[in-house]
């Protein structure tokens, strides 16, 4: 399996004792928990890992009942707490927990993995300041997918650094399916919602797509309102934002008939509706055609 310098960095630090907590840093699928194994591996300490990565949150008591569990380990051991900031309460519960140890002088050695920087980076300087070092585990470069898989640029350029994805670069459909799937949905539906309040998770990811589709391109924000009202399924409002200014006769020929989908009243029929259509005398019973037109 191939070693990456987190590795190194993890061991050498760790055989330095229970000087800081270790908090590894670095986007999903990138090698962060490998790294971690091959160093607890290689230093042959007892340890305890847990991860904080399920769809119901977990509280503070999650981060003690892990840590009652190194400290029955034995000392010297160490303690893995993975994807900690989805554990509510957590920077104030591991302070109170490295707290008690430091004044019991146990050694208990922490390392904590996060794949939100921006999460995990604000419990730090709340909470946890003078107690940690970061170690960042980033997207594989060039050189480590060269050595470990064997690629050229060219593969590098179009597949991208994520280790994981390697073993379906021969089969395009199963190495775009694993991409989606294990990276793009879990980042969007589970590490974003984590930052902030999402009324429409359906337009977020249609706004990351929209991103993709047009990646280096100009996009106008007429045609992004327009792609990203028709992923809520809001014909009408698509309609009525798309076409402000710009009713066209050809685009209002591609909807219905007014009575068909929307609820003008009859009142309203011989001008442009609410719903974007314009009806015929011969849709409104009982109107002359001079009032039609």
């Amino acid at each position: 399996m191939y070693r990456r310098y987190t590795t190194d960095m993890l061991v050498s630090r760790l055989r330095e004792g229970r000087g800081s907590m270790q908090i590894v840093l670095g986007p999903r699928q990138s090698g962060k928990t490998t790294s971690v194994r091959q160093a607890i591996d290689e230093l042959g300490l007892p340890f305890v890992y847990a991860s904080a990565d399920s769809p119901v949150p977990f509280g503070p008591e999650w981060v003690a009942q892990q840590w009652r569990a190194a400290r029955q380990q034995g000392e010297p051991s160490i303690l893995v707490l993975d994807e900690v900031q989805k554990a509510q309460g957590w920077p104030e519960q591991v302070k109170s927990e490295w707290d008690a140890d430091t004044w019991a002088s146990r050694d208990i050695r922490v390392v904590l993995l996060g794949s939100s920087p921006l999460l995990v980076q604000r419990g730090l300087t709340e909470s946890l300041a003078g107690r940690f070092e970061t170690v960042r585990s980033t997207h594989w470069t060039f050189a480590e997918c060269r050595d470990a898989f064997g690629w050229d640029l060219d593969t590098f350029l179009y597949h991208g650094g994520y280790p994981g994805a390697s073993r379906y670069v021969d089969d395009h459909d199963r190495w775009r399916a694993y991409i989606l799937d294990a990276i793009v949905e879990t980042t969007v539906s589970r590490d974003v919602l984590l930052l902030t309040r999402i009324d429409k998770p359906a337009l977020l990811r249609r706004l990351f797509q929209l991103a993709c589709e047009y990646s280096g391109q100009e996009l106008s924000y007429r045609k992004m309102i327009g792609h990203s009202m028709a992923a809520t399924r809001a014909p009408r409002a698509t309609w009525a934002t798309t076409t402000v200014g710009a009713r066209t006769s050809s685009t209002r020929s591609s909807r219905p008939p007014c009575h068909a989908t929307c609820s003008c009243s009859p009142a309203s029929t011989n001008r442009l509706c609410s719903g974007g259509c314009s009806s015929s005398p011969a849709s409104t019973p009982g109107r002359s055609s001079r009032t039609a037109r």
